[in-house]
């Protein structure tokens, strides 16, 4: 890990711990056992105001490419639940891959329990999206 530990944005940090502990219900256990770790990794993270965020940090709008030791590669958009829409590549935040990529940086490998199984994905490339600056972080 890059940094050592997860960073995130303070505003961002509020907002998703309050949408973690609104989530805490979700039927699915694979998406409740990726976001109790994300909750675990919570605890340790960095946290930033704005104007100390580095640009290579996955963060809510952030553009993202991974690879995966299985051969796959995928071009993604983190973003808030209410912004998800798999045909346009944006992924929530609350599903395990979301809850697998958020805080960390381009660079970094992370090995993460998935439905199908543990893998590991490499951050090829992240870019920032600067809606995350205007989010409307209210639920």
């Amino acid at each position: 890990m890059k940094y050592g530990s997860l960073i995130i944005e303070k505003k961002e940090y509020v907002f998703l711990k309050r949408i973690l502990n609104i989530s805490g219900y979700a039927e699915d256990f694979e998406v409740q056992k990726s976001l109790q770790r994300l909750s675990e990794e919570l605890k340790s993270a960095q946290i930033l105001n704005e104007d100390e965020m580095p640009d290579d940090i996955i963060r809510f709008n952030s553009k993202i490419m991974v690879y995966s030791e299985k051969g796959w590669e995928k071009s993604m958009q983190l973003v808030i639940p209410s912004d998800k829409d798999f045909k346009q590549d944006k992924i929530s935040v609350l599903t395990p891959m979301g809850a697998a990529l958020f805080g960390y940086s381009e660079g970094d490998t992370v090995v993460w329990n998935f439905p199908a199984g543990v893998q590991e994905i490499k951050i090829v490339a992240v870019t920032q999206d600067n809606r995350h600056k205007k989010l409307d972080m209210s639920i």
